[in-house]
């Protein structure tokens, strides 16, 4: 379960199975979702690695003792962490043992441990960076996100965040509403709601805005596709249940049709950056 047993930033906790708001999905589908697109997931990560490049270029330079890196994945930016900080202990948390498990042999990390991002299992002021890229999304409670990530940073200790809000996918959305009216993408926190969390979260907002992040695809299969192979499938409550009739999926991919550009269909990720500190003396 983790490689942290005998260091000092690791806390006991126990396990805990929060109750997500209705909307968003339950994390225990996340980790098993996630877990299953692990050997899939970088093959297809395009997105994942562009929007986590474009974090990584927004942190603030600074010497660490230790970095965490949230929501890790497959590990790819646990590795490139290394690199950047390559005298600092690194720590890999995920809530999908599939994830660590496929990332542990790559390296990157010394330690990996299966966590929840809203009850983190490590001590106070343990950490001096927080990297979580498309992790957080997934989150129901993102207050206890922000809680938990000023309880183990250290004073000056910066997080640094990518999300995704209200507005990604639309396209394949609202071909659905054409469709069926049924929910079949993910829904996502408005960009509004983290700009007042965050404000709240008595972390200093350093930055935070919101930038599109469009990626063009041949034809609505191989949109679908690249989404089951990172494990960002529809896995939201009220999704449809059962198969997907071929009538239906004729009639998504006229609706999607409507969309069509140069470049091919296109897919609108609206991601949020963040980079918040906290305070030297609290």
């Amino acid at each position: 379960m983790t490689d942290l047993s005998h260091c000092a930033v690791l806390k006991a906790v126990k396990q805990q199975q929060a109750t997500p708001d209705s909307h968003l999905p339950d994390k225990r589908q996340v980790a098993a979702s996630f877990s299953k697109a692990a050997a899939s997931y970088d093959s297809v990560a395009d997105l994942q690695r562009a929007v986590g490049g474009e974090l990584m270029s927004r942190l603030p330079e600074t010497m660490l003792e230790r970095w965490l890196d949230l929501g890790s994945g497959t590990g790819y930016f646990s590795r490139v962490l290394a690199q950047n900080f390559p005298h600092s202990e690194g720590v890999a948390l995920d809530i999908a043992e599939g994830m660590l498990n496929h990332a542990r042999p790559l390296g990157g990390a010394q330690h990996y441990i299966a966590g929840d991002a809203e009850s983190l299992p490590l001590r106070d002021a343990s950490v001096g960076l927080i990297f979580s890229s498309l992790a957080v999304q997934w989150c129901s409670d993102f207050a206890s996100v922000l809680s938990e990530a000023k309880r183990v940073l250290q004073p000056g200790g910066v997080f640094g965040f990518a999300s995704l809000c209200v507005g990604t996918l639309y396209e394949l959305r609202d071909s659905w509403q054409a469709v069926d009216g049924m929910v079949h993408v993910n829904r996502f926190r408005a960009f509004e709601d983290y700009q007042q969390l965050c404000a709240d979260s008595g972390l200093q907002v350093r930055s935070l805005d919101v930038l599109p992040h469009v990626l063009h695809y041949p034809d609505v299969r191989s949109l679908t596709h690249e989404l089951k192979a990172l494990g960002a499938h529809n896995i939201n409550p009220g999704r449809p249940g059962g198969l997907t009739g071929r009538a239906r999926i004729q009639a998504l991919i006229e609706a999607y049709e409507g969309f069509r550009q140069e470049k091919g269909l296109p897919a609108t990720y609206q991601v949020v950056y963040a980079v918040l500190k906290k305070p030297a003396a609290v």
